[in-house]
């Protein structure tokens, strides 16, 4: 019986030429990474055991990127243990202030995270990373810790759940409005524990860093990890910056799938993520005259080249309507310095946003743009729980960049056909 692609990941790196769902495995794992929320927890696990050394310090990195710039003497002090750990490991990835990114993002745009691979990495986002064909999952503190001593990890090898998109994506639509409509559909439970396998011709007609959103989202539907099969596309986009060797892996024809999902997106309007819950989706035409006061665009969900352009494309020659907050942040400093070199940080600055060093602060209502009690959020981020962007009085509204921009010019939720 042949394998899914997540399967034949798995199989590969315990070193098995079958692996089924449910069963147990200790598998190798290629890339991991921390940041400046779990990492304090994962070196003190280290350090009070006497570890000295990491099992490969070439296939582990830190990104400081939450509270950073230092936001306070806490998170300062922080970053410096932070550092001095990463010397001390012989860990020469560091990325903090002029180098700073979002480890989600970094994982690929570094090329650190590759087709075929495992990447563990300290955050429930790094799923990102089954956007090139990786199987990619988040961990707790300790779970990485025992990564960095021994170079592997226990997992349970999960059921797939394949989704095929079928059609062709109307103006505006987005690899955000596929997921958002899947959790929508599914639930936030929907594909609990199991793997997602994202395919169809709407995924393949989408550009590599639009797909990015759904593995990314994947833990939003409760999924272990989500992917896609790498295809030229994906590859032309990987190998320059690989970082290793790799070698695509795909799953076979016979693969036994827990369920397969077929959905017309022909007809799939933008679609936006009301409060408290990504899965309490609407369609755009349902979200109209929602006013705001607070528009956020970034984060490792759409903090990419792809959706820089795609707002400033929106926000060009136009003002930010009164009242509204416009912070544009990129994932990372590649990022931030190509939207300098296309003046797409002036385009927002004249419109009149903030446009920010990497910071996945907004995100969670850590740094640079905490909600106050009763303000409304449009994010292009992956959560709008209670209190996630700061009050548990606010309200955050998950849209794709396209929406997010022309919200801030109209002052409510609306869609760039109107301006």
């Amino acid at each position: 019986m042949g394998m899914t692609l997540t399967e034949k990941i798995l199989a590969a790196h315990a070193d098995r030429s079958q692996v089924r769902p449910k069963e147990m495995i200790s598998v190798r794992v290629d890339q991991s990474f921390t940041d400046d929320l779990g990492g304090p927890i994962t070196f003190h696990l280290l350090e009070s055991h006497g570890v000295g050394k990491v099992f490969d310090p070439e296939r582990f990195f830190v990104a400081a990127m939450v509270n950073t710039p230092s936001k306070d003497i806490s998170v300062a002090n922080t970053v410096m243990k932070m550092r001095e750990f990463c010397r001390r490991m012989g860990v020469k990835r560091f990325f903090e202030g002029g180098n700073a990114g979002i480890h989600n993002a970094l994982a690929i745009e570094q090329g650190l995270v590759l087709p075929g691979e495992i990447l563990a990495g300290g955050n429930s986002h790094a799923c990102t990373g089954g956007g090139v064909g990786a199987f990619a999952t988040g961990m707790g503190s300790t779970d990485v810790a025992a990564i960095l001593i021994t170079g592997r990890t226990w997992l349970r090898v999960p059921e797939t759940i394949r989704y095929v998109y079928k059609g062709a994506l109307s103006r505006w639509v987005t690899g955000k409005d596929l997921i958002l409509a899947t959790i929508g559909k599914f639930g936030v439970d929907g594909a609990q524990g199991k793997a997602m396998e994202f395919a169809g011709e709407a995924i393949a007609a989408l550009p590599v860093e639009e797909r990015f959103a759904l593995p990314n989202m994947a833990v939003e539907a409760g999924a272990i990890n989500g992917i896609i099969e790498p295809d030229e596309k994906t590859l032309e986009y990987v190998r320059p910056r690989a970082q290793r060797p790799f070698t695509p892996l795909y799953g076979d024809p016979g693969a036994s799938y827990a369920a397969v999902h077929e959905i017309d997106v022909s007809r799939l309007e933008p679609m936006v993520a009301f409060p408290h819950l990504p899965s309490n989706t609407r369609p755009l035409s349902e979200a109209r005259e929602v006013r705001v006061d607070q528009v956020y665009i970034g984060s490792c969900t759409n903090g990419w080249i792809a959706d820089m352009r795609a707002a400033a494309h929106i926000l060009k020659g136009r003002k930010v309507a009164e009242g509204v907050r416009l912070i544009v942040i990129p994932s990372t400093t590649e990022v931030y310095r190509q939207c300098l070199r296309e003046g797409i940080a002036e385009t927002v600055l004249d419109a009149g946003g903030i446009f920010s060093t990497p910071t996945c602060g907004p995100c969670i209502g850590a740094h640079m743009g905490v909600l106050g009690d009763g303000m409304r959020s449009v994010s292009t981020s992956n959560r709008n729980f209670v209190g996630r962007q700061g009050s548990t009085r606010a309200e955050v509204y998950l849209v794709n960049p396209h929406i997010a921009a022309a919200t801030a010019i109209l002052g409510r939720i609306g869609s760039p056909d109107e301006l």
